[in-house]
């Protein structure tokens, strides 16, 4: 069993050369946290450089967001997201030698090669991201898992420690995930929401139910959190989930739509009896669990041009286009490998 968690996402707004520094010497940082080699650091350097310089060139709004993951393959992922133009002709813009901004034009043909995972979404008047993942090359093989994952927490504007809180576990073509949204905002909400990332460790594929009153007990000493837990088999297509509080769940595919709905209440507070809800999951949609700093309307065709796309794409555009801006808000997508 493979357990998966991930630090905050850092966000670093950009608008002119002096702010790639400071993105640049964050990765830095992250990168000897992660004990890459100098090589691999390197690399991660030049790709949040060419990166940060792109949105400086031609975004408006834009940023890098980075972050690190656990898990059998530990990772570093910069996304970079802006509101600007977009990419008229994206295929002409990956080659080498190709610039509108009088510059080499080498950056994006560069970023994907050096990156481990690398994928990219614009559209004209809209926007662009871009995806790169960094890990050393001894656990590549670790990345050949049933499912493609991708989360993204972002601490409240003001705070540097996110309320919110996530866990994932794989084992084979099993997976079960928690998010956690801590009530307010700062170190009292991560505090609550953390302690039910902690119980749902303790055994991430037990009783649904008993897991949920379990976390219950265990955040009373808390201000409490809104939870939700999920179990997903890939072989037999089932989603099963249980939650209290206004964590959501939805399923989304070009031709399916469709909410889970959990019932009210606050972990750690006040509870009803926890019921599950078990429906089917179709091999072609992808589950998308998030923290209520994510409008709840945001519709489903945000996503679907991006549903054979790796899931980072998806979920940074729902934090871009639909996030409050002005609460925690974590978003976690899960779908099947291809």
């Amino acid at each position: 069993m493979e357990i998966i968690q991930g630090t905050t996402h850092r966000a670093f707004s950009v608008s002119d050369p002096s702010c790639v520094g400071e993105a640049r010497r964050h990765v830095a940082h992250l990168s000897r946290t992660l004990g890459f080699d100098d090589v691999l650091a390197g690399q991660a350097a030049i790709v949040v450089n060419e990166l940060g310089n792109n949105l400086c060139r031609h975004a408006q709004q834009g940023q890098l967001w980075i972050a690190t993951r656990s898990g059998d393959a530990p990772e570093l992922e910069i996304l970079s997201v802006d509101e600007g133009p977009g990419i008229a002709d994206l295929p002409q813009a990956m080659r080498d030698g190709y610039s509108t901004g009088g510059t080499p034009g080498t950056g994006l043909g560069a970023v994907e090669r050096l990156s481990a995972d690398f994928d990219i979404h614009s559209e004209p008047g809209k926007g662009t991201v871009v995806l790169a993942r960094f890990r050393p090359a001894t656990t590549q093989a670790a990345q050949q898992r049933a499912f493609r994952v991708s989360v993204m927490a972002v601490p409240a504007p003001g705070e540097t420690v996110c309320g919110d809180a996530w866990a994932l576990a794989l084992d084979g073509p099993r997976a079960a995930l928690l998010v956690a949204d801590g009530l307010g905002h700062g170190v009292r909400a991560a505090e609550a929401s953390q302690a039910a990332v902690e119980v749902f460790l303790k055994q991430p594929f037990g009783d649904i139910k008993a897991g949920l009153e379990d976390a219950h007990a265990a955040l009373r000493m808390t201000r409490g959190a809104a939870v939700t837990c999920v179990q997903l088999d890939g072989e037999a297509g089932t989603l099963l989930a249980a939650g209290a509080g206004n964590v959501a769940i939805r399923l989304v595919s070009g031709v399916y739509n469709r909410s889970v709905l959990v019932q009210h209440g606050t972990v750690g507070v006040q509870m009803r009896q926890v019921q599950d809800i078990c429906m089917d999951w179709p091999a072609h949609a992808m589950v998308v669990c998030h923290s209520d700093g994510l409008q709840s309307r945001w519709p489903p065709e945000a996503v679907t041009a991006l549903l054979g796309r790796d899931p980072g794409l998806a979920v940074a555009v729902l934090v871009r286009d639909y996030g409050r801006g002005r609460d925690d808000v974590t978003v976690l997508i899960v779908r099947r490998t291809e």
